[in-house]
């Protein structure tokens, strides 16, 4: 089991679900079509899965720096809404 370190310094399991909501938040708060959001989400966490499957332990900040560099390949604008906000509704 992959566990996240979060910046309290408690840790929890690692759910991609959990991540893809919030790369899909990130689509939508920058004007992306739900369609389209739905699939950039989907795509980031296929890119991601390999790298965190090394891991048994991650960042936050880690898993939010590499999310976002995959992002930005996909949609640019939400990659720099997901990487510097923390909250995004």
């Amino acid at each position: 089991m992959i566990y996240i370190i979060k910046r309290q310094r408690h840790t929890q399991p690692f759910s991609s679900r959990k991540l893809q909501a919030s790369i899909y938040a990130a689509c939508l708060a920058v004007r992306t079509p739900s369609g389209e959001a739905a699939a950039t989400s989907r795509r980031v966490i296929q890119d991601i899965k390999p790298w965190i499957a090394t891991k048994t332990e991650v960042t936050s900040l880690d898993l939010r720096h590499r999310a976002s560099r995959h992002l930005r390949v996909y949609n640019p604008h939400a990659a720099f809404v997901y990487k510097y906000y923390d909250t995004i509704d």
